[in-house]
């Protein structure tokens, strides 16, 4: 194989409880409602959790 045709595969998994994994779940449920009010929303979302605190920052439009 060239150096042209190589490829590098990565991924990451946690598991259930993981702060990054209710992040997105929160993320995922604001889009949802979003797009529920308005079907052409435009939602950039992110969602930061730390122990005691969650803080959410993006934009819609």
């Amino acid at each position: 194989m060239t150096e042209m045709n190589r490829r590098l595969f990565t991924s990451e998994s946690v598991t259930e409880g993981h702060p990054d994994k209710m992040a997105d779940s929160i993320s995922d449920a604001i889009l949802d409602a979003m797009l529920a009010q308005d079907p052409r929303s435009r939602v950039a979302m992110e969602t930061m959790i730390t122990t005691g605190q969650v803080h959410l920052a993006g934009e819609v439009t």
